[in-house]
């Protein structure tokens, strides 16, 4: 089988693995621990948020650990809305937005808080000027992913950060498909907060990471907590931390390398569906605004699930969307942002490349799909 979800999920990098289990087997103890271990353990989990506040360009103070994206996004949200740079219940939010960012606006809306979604425009990225639009007096936090994980296109950052910062608007992004794909270094200090995960990256599933501006005076959402400054309760995965600062440094160090090769890939994958160009329709923003790794796209008349399926016997595992929101069997958000109708919404595939991905993969991938298009369309 060969795979090509890494937008799902990424395999175990092995110095990562090996770092895991080092440190869950020699470093154990409980970082709130006073004795000799436990403060060894304290040690190792500031040195781990010393160095990924280098990486991502941030004050260390503000970063804290969490068991992922979704659980990121959430809490996130939360402390910012804590913390509010004036009064009002207004949030808003990208309509493509990862499903655990919508799952809490649905429950804020319970709590009379009001939403405005921006859809996409037709090169997946939303419309500035919509968002200015949007805005009221009342307009308290504004919710953009930089990376959208289902077409790849990269948000204007640090345009929405400058119309935040003029409206005093808290801005959170989600991190999770940018950091370690993309140099993050020069917005992450324009956001209020932001998310990022370890599974994405190398690292160890069950790890990730939040960062909330440190002169923020937000409110813990579970109250009580004595880890991470009360950020979320529960005793920090060290090994996982540990696992993911490891796997951060490396792909970060690989980092022009890799989006060259994606580029490479990407445009072979293009250039080899080519026979059947006129059924394929590929979602995506001009190079700068691209991620390479990621192809949102659809062949008319053949359900993603089914293309999905044949593609699986063949020997390829490729993906309908976010793994999150598949379980769902629902068309992937990303589908409504850019205004499909519900029949070519379940047309949408996604294919992602990562480190072990080969240029002779991607032929046969893109050949393998010709054929399945070419006999789909003989079927009477």
């Amino acid at each position: 089988m060969i795979y090509f979800d890494f937008a799902a999920t990424t395999p175990l990098d092995q110095d990562a693995a090996e770092v895991y289990v080092k440190v869950a087997t020699e470093y154990f103890g409980n970082t709130q621990s006073l004795h000799d271990i436990g403060g060894q353990a304290q040690q190792l989990l500031e040195n781990c948020r010393e160095e990924l506040a280098n990486m991502l360009g941030i004050d260390k103070k503000g970063l804290y650990f969490t068991s992922g994206g979704s659980e990121g996004n959430f809490l996130a949200i939360e402390a910012l809305l804590s913390a509010p740079l004036k009064a009002g219940k207004h949030i808003i939010a990208g309509m493509a937005e990862h499903s655990s960012v919508h799952g809490v606006l649905n429950r804020l809306k319970q709590d009379g808080y009001e939403v405005t979604l921006i859809p996409f425009d037709s090169n997946g990225l939303l419309n500035v000027d919509l968002v200015l639009s949007s805005i009221r007096q009342d307009t308290i936090l504004m919710i953009v992913q930089h990376v959208n994980s289902e077409i790849g296109t990269i948000q204007p950052i640090e345009e929405m950060a400058r119309i935040a910062r003029t409206n005093n608007i808290h801005l959170h992004s989600d991190f999770v498909q940018s950091f370690g794909k993309i140099n993050v270094k020069n917005i992450t200090p324009l956001v209020s907060s932001f998310s990022f995960s370890g599974h994405k990256i190398y690292g160890p599933k069950g790890i990730g990471g939040v960062y909330l501006n440190p002169n923020l005076a937000w409110e813990p959402f579970f109250p009580g907590g004595t880890h991470e400054s009360g950020f979320r309760p529960g005793t920090v995965n060290l090994p996982a931390i540990t696992a993911m600062t490891a796997a951060a440094k490396k792909i970060l160090g690989q980092l022009e390398e890799e989006q060259t090769k994606f580029q490479l890939l990407r445009n072979t994958l293009i250039e080899t569906l080519k026979p059947v160009r006129e059924s394929v329709e590929i979602y995506q923003a001009l190079h700068d605004r691209q991620l390479a790794n990621i192809i949102g796209l659809r062949f008319t008349g053949i359900e993603g699930q089914w293309m999905m399926l044949e593609c699986n016997r063949q020997g390829f595992a490729i993906s309908t969307g976010s793994a999150c929101q598949i379980g769902m069997q629902a068309p992937a958000k990303v589908t409504d942002a850019l205004g499909l109708e519900k029949d070519a919404a379940k047309e949408f595939i996604r294919i992602s490349f990562g480190s072990t991905s080969t240029l002779d993969e991607v032929v046969k991938l893109g050949e393998t799909m010709v054929r399945i298009v070419k006999s789909f369309k003989r079927l009477p």
